[in-house]
């Protein structure tokens, strides 16, 4: 069972690293989930979050007119309910 060092430090018990191919010198992940945290190597983590964002096809000003667009028609509801 790994213990924590008085730095804050953990060392990856041996089946868990060949298990996720983490070999000295890479960088992981914390990857908070429902329940608890997952430790993923950052390049599977990134790959996974440029698969998820595959089909996000809006940019920010197009999020933001689209919302601003929405306020708007919102508010021009409430005004004729008066």
């Amino acid at each position: 069972m790994p213990v924590v060092t008085k730095k804050y430090q953990i060392t990856i018990p041996k089946e868990v690293r060949e298990s996720l191919g983490i070999k000295a010198g890479d960088e992981v992940v914390f990857v908070r989930t429902k329940e608890g945290y997952v430790i993923k190597p950052l390049e599977e983590f990134l790959r996974e979050m440029a698969e998820m964002a595959k089909g996000i096809e809006e940019t920010v000003e197009e999020a933001r007119a689209g919302l601003a667009r929405g306020i708007e028609r919102s508010l021009r509801e409430l005004e004729g309910r008066e």
